[in-house]
C-alpha cells in the first residue's frame, strides 16, 4: 500500500500521538476537513487549542481531496451494498470519505466501527 486516504478517526488518533504505520502518500477528504473545523468550533475552552493545532497541522501537511461528481456513483453503490450485506446504514460522512477513496483508487485507513465486519479489500482497519 503506497497511497491512502485517511479517515477522520485515523487523523485524530495520529494527532493524539498514536503510532500508526502510514503509506508513502496520504491525503484526506474534504469531509474530514469539515469535521476537524467543526471539532474546533464545538470544543470547550480546555480542548480547543489542541484541536486547532491539529487542524492547522493537517491543513499544512495533507492534501484534501474534494467530494465531486465522480464520488457520487461510488457513494450510492457503497451505501446500498453495505446495507444489503449487513443490514446497517453507513453514516453519510463515513460513506462520503470511503467513496472519495474509491473514486481516486486509494485505500482507506480507518478506525471507524462502521466498517467492522465489512469485507472490502480497499478498507484497512488500523
Amino acid at each position: 500500500m503506497s497511497r491512502a486516504l485517511l479517515d477522520t478517526s485515523v487523523v485524530i488518533a495520529i494527532a493524539q500521538g498514536e503510532e500508526i504505520p502510514l503509506p508513502d502518500e496520504v491525503a484526506i477528504s474534504t469531509v474530514t476537513l469539515c469535521g476537524l473545523h467543526h471539532g474546533v468550533l464545538a470544543a470547550d475552552e480546555s480542548t480547543r487549542p489542541a484541536r486547532l493545532a491539529t487542524l492547522v497541522q493537517v491543513e499544512r501537511t495533507m492534501s484534501a481531496i474534494p467530494v465531486d461528481a465522480r464520488v457520487a456513483p461510488h457513494y450510492g453503490k457503497l451505501v446500498s451494498e453495505v446495507r444489503r450485506r449487513t443490514g446497517r446504514k453507513l453514516r453519510t460522512a463515513d460513506a462520503l470519505i470511503a467513496a472519495t477513496a474509491i473514486s481516486h483508487g486509494l485505500s482507506l485507513l480507518t478506525r471507524d466501527s462502521d466498517f467492522d465486519g465489512i469485507e472490502l479489500d480497499w478498507v484497512k482497519l488500523v
